[in-house]
């Protein structure tokens, strides 16, 4: 005798003739279609968004840089002439550097009284500092002013991700136009480097920073009072990583499954006690007919 693959069906049928149609039972399967409808939305929802998972490591996330670190600074000087403001760089490793003019610009501002400066530059990984200073200047002024806007001073590229909300521009908007025009201002930096990795595996290197700022007065050797904006930095070796992920589709449909076979069963349940009590109650009211 042939085996019969039909003695393997656990699904077994129920003739329709001997079911039973009931208006609980048409009530329950509504609601059931509809909580079932309102879970996969909430399902399908989080599983086409994206989530960003954050992490610490100690380590250097950009090995191929070389050992160097973008900055991009735009401050405005509304009170001290171009020809008096330049960029001066130093640190640990021995750079030096007076009147850095690679990749900046000079903007006259209020009638040529006023300078805005915008550079780009490098800067070692390494304890330094930067400052905005008359130091280049062939001629020193007698009293120079350097109460200033700074507009963007960033480290690294360019980083705008609309679930990523860091320190990558904490300097942006500071307004010291109220201050002491013959003050010094420094300004302390924490460098953090910082990695994101979108889901294609593609990674974005940039720097967040914390600042701290202390103003006064500096007097040089000779007794002249020489202000400058000092950006002074150093590195955490803590790195935070960025990973941008998706639910796995396997967990999706696990969870749709989940759902689905959860909410057939407990409507069942409910569904099978209602229809008992019921047919229990019209067997308890026909006794007290007869």
């Amino acid at each position: 005798m042939p085996f019969d693959v039909r003695r393997l069906d656990i699904y077994r049928k129920v003739p329709k003739d001997l079911t039973q149609p009931t208006y609980t039972g048409g009530f329950i399967s509504i609601l059931c279609c509809v909580f079932m409808l309102f879970l996969f939305l909430s399902e399908l929802t989080g599983f086409l968004a994206t989530e960003i998972v954050n992490e610490l490591y100690v380590d250097d996330p950009d090995k191929d840089s070389g050992g160097k670190i973008d900055v991009s600074l735009n401050v405005s000087l509304p009170n001290l002439h171009c020809d008096l403001v330049g960029l001066d760089i130093q640190d640990e490793m021995g750079r030096h550097e007076v009147g850095h003019i690679d990749n900046s610009m000079k903007v006259p501002l209020n009638q040529g009284y006023g300078c805005r400066f915008e550079g780009e530059f490098t800067i070692n990984k390494v304890p330094g500092n930067f400052h905005v200073s008359t130091h280049s200047a062939t001629a020193q002024p007698q009293s120079p002013d350097m109460t200033h806007n700074i507009h963007k001073l960033a480290f690294g590229e360019k980083l705008q991700v609309h679930n990523v909300h860091g320190a990558f521009n904490a300097l942006g908007g500071a307004n010291r136009l109220g201050s002491n025009p013959l003050a010094s201002h420094d300004y302390i930096l924490k460098i953090v480097p910082t990695v994101y990795e979108d889901l294609s595996g593609k990674q974005i290197f940039s720097y967040q920073y914390t600042v701290a700022n202390k103003e006064y007065v500096a007097y040089s050797h000779t007794g002249r009072i020489i202000p400058a904006i000092w950006f002074r930095y150093d590195l955490s070796p803590i790195t935070v990583k960025y990973t941008e992920k998706r639910q796995p589709l396997y967990r999706f449909i696990t969870t749709i499954c989940a759902i689905i076979g959860g909410t057939f069963t407990v409507a069942g349940i409910i569904d099978s006690c209602i229809f008992t009590a019921s047919e229990a109650w019209k067997k308890i009211q026909l006794g007290k007919m007869s």
